[in-house]
C-alpha cells in the first residue's frame, strides 16, 4: 500500500540518465499555453463587460489543477495532461522538478489568494487585478519564451544551482553566431518601436472611425 501511495504521490518523473525527477518542459509549456488563454479571455471579459462569471470558473480551475501538481502529482494534471497529448510526438525536453515545484508553489499561493478574494468573497480590487497580471505574465513568459520566471526565484531563496534548466541556460557556455545580436539588429528594433508610436500619433483620430459595412449586409438584414 505505502509502495502504491508512492507511485501516486510523487513530484517529478524518474528518466534514465538524470540523476534527479525531471519534467517535460514540452508539455508544461503547451498546458501554460492552455491556462494562458483561459484566464486572458475570462480576464478580458471582467475588464470590459464587468462580468467576473468566467473568471470565477477560470480561477477554480486554475487553482484545482496546480493544486494537484504541487500536492499530487503532475502526471494527474488536466492542463499537463491535455498538454502531453498537443506534444506527445515531439521529443521530450527535460526540466529539473524541483524548481518547477518550488515556481508552482507560487502559483498555489497566488491562486488561492484569488480563489478566497474572487470567488469566496466575490470582490474585486486592485490586489485581485495585480495578481490576475502576474499570472497573465508567468504564464505568457513560460508559453511563448520558455522561461519560467518562478524558477528564478529558486536559486535566489536556496542559494544553490538549478539543475537541467530549459534551454540548458543554467550552463554557463559561449554563444554561438546565430545567437548574437549585433547593433544594426538592436537599432532596428527601437526603429520599429519609433515607428509604432509615429503611427499611433498619426492615425489614431482616423482609426477611432467606425468601419463601415461594405457589402451593406447590416442594412439588407434590418430591411428583411
Amino acid at each position: 500500500m505505502e509502495y502504491k501511495l508512492s507511485k501516486i504521490i510523487k513530484f517529478g518523473e524518474d528518466v534514465e540518465g538524470y540523476n534527479i525527477p525531471v519534467l517535460n518542459e514540452r508539455e508544461i509549456r503547451a498546458a501554460a499555453g492552455i491556462l494562458f488563454l483561459m484566464m486572458f479571455i475570462s480576464i478580458q471579459r471582467a475588464a470590459e463587460n464587468g462580468d467576473f462569471l468566467m473568471l470565477k470558473f477560470a480561477v477554480i480551475i486554475f487553482f484545482t489543477d496546480i493544486v494537484i501538481r504541487v500536492f499530487i502529482n503532475p502526471r494527474f494534471s488536466p492542463s499537463l495532461i491535455i498538454g502531453r497529448l498537443i506534444v506527445r510526438n515531439q521529443v521530450p525536453e527535460y526540466v529539473g522538478a524541483q524548481q518547477k515545484k518550488f515556481a508552482w508553489i507560487i502559483g498555489v499561493i497566488l491562486a488561492t489568494i484569488m480563489l478566497v478574494l474572487q470567488v469566496i468573497v466575490n470582490s474585486w480590487s486592485p490586489i485581485t487585478g495585480i495578481i490576475c497580471m502576474i499570472c497573465l505574465i508567468f504564464l505568457f513568459f513560460e508559453t511563448a519564451f520558455g522561461i519560467c520566471l518562478g524558477c528564478k526565484f529558486y536559486s535566489l531563496i536556496y542559494k544553490e544551482k538549478a539543475q537541467y534548466c530549459p534551454g540548458e541556460v543554467c550552463d554557463v557556455k559561449s554563444k554561438q553566431d546565430i545567437q548574437k545580436t549585433s547593433k544594426v539588429q538592436i537599432l532596428i528594433v527601437f526603429g520599429f518601436i519609433a515607428y509604432i508610436f509615429l503611427t499611433v500619433s498619426l492615425f489614431h483620430e482616423t482609426f477611432k472611425e467606425q468601419p463601415f459595412d461594405l457589402f451593406g449586409i447590416e442594412n439588407s438584414e434590418q430591411s428583411e
